[in-house]
């Protein structure tokens, strides 16, 4: 058909799993990949539903890239989550939408191009594709990886059983599906030959892999499999609830010295009034106790978390509660979001609801006390040299940019650096971190590592 294909990938790195897969897919139907729109004959937007600004964001990629068949662009499909969630809405409200596919058919996406057309040319009902499926083969599918930097996301499960009451996620992706490890292994060895040397394993919930085909938890053994692929020099962990994190994983991450020091743990509040109703397992204690361990098992550990303000029936006590358990354990890295209100989800029937106001105040106080906690722990990373990314060359041509094992790809800061001598994108270096530019680092080459 000689058709130039463009995708816009929104939302989490698990999104963008799914978005590489049906790239792969089409490529290898002969469909030309272009990153530019306005050279697309079809154009796919892979949509995030998970709280109200990412469906907003979503909507109005939706009508940008309407915006497109006015001129070149024959088709326009929604996929994803916003597509499972609002199917008949994005096909009677955004006429120019020609296809709408759930999380369920993204293996089927070639098919569907050639349904969306014969529907066009013979003015037939457009095609409407959703509903979860509890087959996960598709993710066994060759990509297309986009990040070309080094990284890549690896989804070892899909679905979630976690049903915390905030949360959209199990109702459109269905319960929590493990990968075998063979087959996650194998693509991590795909990976590894198109350049890839950071594995980033993601899923709605990491810890739990593997409970649903092998009846524990298997995270560790997958661990150990991938770290005996030679070219792989890191392996790092997302979406690690902390109820989930043992002793065997913690030891793992201490001495296997292809695991990044790193880990991601969406722990949502500190107050136990507010877990509970939350639906999150778990309690304070054993939460401040989890990041405890793991500082005194791995002292060089960076840690990441998220955390939701204005909960319904959040009162100042809770929000105190949460403000100085932040203060004390101060983490190295902190996401935090104002509640969002979802239809379908136990959360959006409490009370009291709180006002979007009170929300952004609670949410700049948090964020104001991150931002010093961040200069305090950054600053004991002077003059200290770590194993580094090469990413690429900043704008003014002078500064290298890339990551140590303490930042996450598009999520993290990164760290500018200056060298020398040349370096290969995409390659590694040892840089000694010497100040800071608001959240990120400023760095320059080394001739030794104390990774």
């Amino acid at each position: 058909m000689n058709k130039k294909i463009g995708v816009v990938s929104l939302g989490c790195p698990k999104n963008l799993v799914d978005s590489e897969i049906m790239l792969g897919l089409l490529k290898n139907k002969d469909y030309e990949i272009t990153n530019d729109k306005s050279e697309a004959d079809i154009i796919i937007v892979n949509t995030c539903g998970f709280i109200e600004s990412a469906k907003q964001e979503s909507i109005n990629s939706i009508l940008e890239m309407a915006e497109c068949k006015k001129q070149r662009c024959e088709l326009l499909l929604v996929t994803g989550c916003l597509a499972e969630r609002y199917n008949d809405t994005i096909v009677h409200d955004i006429p120019e939408v020609d296809a709408v596919v759930g999380v369920g058919s993204y293996g089927e996406i070639a098919d569907i191009i050639e349904k969306a057309y014969n529907a066009k040319r013979n003015n037939l009902k457009k095609p409407v594709l959703y509903g979860k499926q509890d087959d996960i083969g598709y993710l066994e599918n060759e990509r297309l990886i986009s990040t070309l930097k080094g990284y890549a996301y690896l989804k070892i499960a899909e679905g979630c059983d976690n049903c915390c009451t905030y949360c959209i996620i199990p109702s459109l992706r269905g319960r929590y599906r493990s990968r075998k490890i063979e087959d996650i292994v194998n693509e991590a060895k795909r990976l590894n030959t198109k350049g890839t040397k950071e594995i980033i394993l993601v899923a709605q919930d990491t810890t739990r892999y593997g409970t649903d085909i092998y009846g524990r938890k298997m995270l560790v053994d997958l661990i150990k499999e991938i770290s005996k692929i030679e070219g792989i020099e890191w392996i790092r962990l997302l979406y690690c609830y902390p109820e989930e994190i043992d002793n065997a994983l913690i030891e793992e991450i201490a001495i296997n010295s292809k695991v990044c020091k790193y880990l991601d743990i969406p722990i949502q509040h500190a107050s136990d009034k507010i877990l509970k109703a939350m639906g999150r397992r778990g309690n304070s204690l054993e939460i401040r106790n989890l990041i405890t361990s793991l500082r005194q098992r791995i002292p060089d550990i960076i840690i990441r978390t998220s955390l939701i303000v204005g909960f319904p029936g959040e009162d100042e006590n809770d929000f105190e509660i949460l403000y100085n358990f932040v203060k004390d354990l101060e983490f190295d890295r902190l996401g935090v979001f104002t509640y969002s209100k979802e239809e379908d989800t136990p959360a959006a029937k409490l009370k009291p609801q709180i006002s979007k106001k009170l929300k952004e105040r609670r949410f700049n106080t948090l964020m104001s006390m991150q931002k010093e906690i961040v200069e305090k722990t950054s600053s004991k990373r002077f003059n200290r040299i770590y194993k580094s990314t090469v990413e690429g060359v900043a704008e003014d041509g002078i500064f290298y940019y890339g990551r140590t094992y303490g930042e996450a790809p598009e999520i993290d800061n990164l760290i500018y650096f200056t060298s020398p001598d040349p370096l290969e994108i995409n390659s590694f270096a040892n840089i000694r971190i010497l100040n800071t530019d608001d959240y990120d680092l400023i760095g320059e080459s080394a001739d030794e590592s104390s990774e």
